[in-house]
């Protein structure tokens, strides 16, 4: 379903723009800097791959070589996958991880975890506190700049009022971010989660947090056309904006080229990093995928 998609897309759009012929091409030689997810000194955004879904059952010389193959510049790596980059790597291991991350043409974005923090139990929150801590010590060692983590949900159907949880969240962000800051890693929200998700929200957290070592995973939702325009809700969170994750670029229910010149209009140079559904052909899937994100970068 997903290559018929493309195909239909691409069809009409991409072959005039020349970009198939660059879809599979290596990328250029990047740097990327440790303190936040810009490219170098570039000033366009870079393509990175989720190994969420397409990838989770891919060890890391099969993520590297595939990207490279097909012109994504990085990764985040996702907890619990096939490729293993986890806490109880030994400090060898860890590395070794680094040192395959080297390598100039894929870099590591950052590690994408499951910590959250808006239990009504004060000790599971701390759990999630201290894992986040552990995992930033893991991002350091291995080289990425940041780690994901998320709000999950409101703890409205309990009681608890909107605005309680929210100053809970950014409460254990700032204690995450002090701790992270350290070792030279970000914290980074994703904008997700039933009620959480919504960009006002996400700006209160922010608000709450008050650190200038927690940051924004743009998620591209459905909910950031609620509540307020795209623009609008952009301009809730743009001075915090770290990464962005992308869905189905081509399947036009969500105003891609907008984001894309709004991120522009900031001048973002980070990554973009794909979520893409498991296919058959993976290759092929990443191939137009690239074509589509450089139409769209390139307006």
């Amino acid at each position: 379903m997903y290559r018929r998609e493309f195909l239909k897309f691409s069809a009409t759009m991409l072959p005039a723009a020349g970009l198939l012929g660059h879809a599979g091409c290596v990328a250029r030689s990047r740097s990327q800097s440790h303190a936040g997810n810009n490219v170098g000194k570039d000033t366009h955004m870079h393509l990175g791959l989720v190994t969420y879904n397409l990838a989770k059952d891919w060890n890391l010389e099969t993520i590297i070589k595939n990207c490279e193959d097909t012109g994504f510049e990085g990764v985040e790596l996702r907890t619990t996958h096939a490729h293993g980059v986890e806490v109880s790597l030994t400090p060898n291991q860890r590395a070794e991880v680094k040192r395959r991350f080297e390598n100039p043409s894929v870099k590591l974005c950052q590690l994408g975890s499951a910590f959250e923090y808006h239990s009504r139990d004060p000790e599971e929150v701390r759990r999630n506190i201290e894992g986040t801590k552990e995992y930033v010590r893991l991002a350091s060692d291995v080289g990425a700049s940041g780690v994901k983590v998320r709000p999950n949900g409101l703890q409205t159907a309990y009681g608890v009022p909107v605005e309680k949880t929210l100053e809970q969240i950014g409460n254990a962000l700032r204690e995450c971010g002090e701790f992270a800051q350290d070792y030279g890693v970000q914290i980074r929200l994703e904008v997700h989660g039933q009620g959480t998700s919504r960009l006002d929200y996400t700006e209160r957290i922010m608000k709450f947090a008050d650190h200038n070592n927690v940051y924004v995973n743009w998620n591209s939702n459905d909910t950031d056309l609620t509540h307020g325009t795209l623009e609008e809700n952009f301009r809730r969170v743009q001075t915090k904006i770290a990464n962005v994750h992308m869905r189905e670029l081509y399947i036009p229910n969500y105003p891609w080229r907008e984001l894309f010149a709004l991120l522009k209009g900031i001048g973002y140079a980070g990554f973009c990093c794909a979520e893409i559904p498991a296919s058959s052909d993976p290759l092929t899937v990443m191939r137009y995928y690239r074509a589509v994100f450089l139409s769209y970068q390139q307006g």
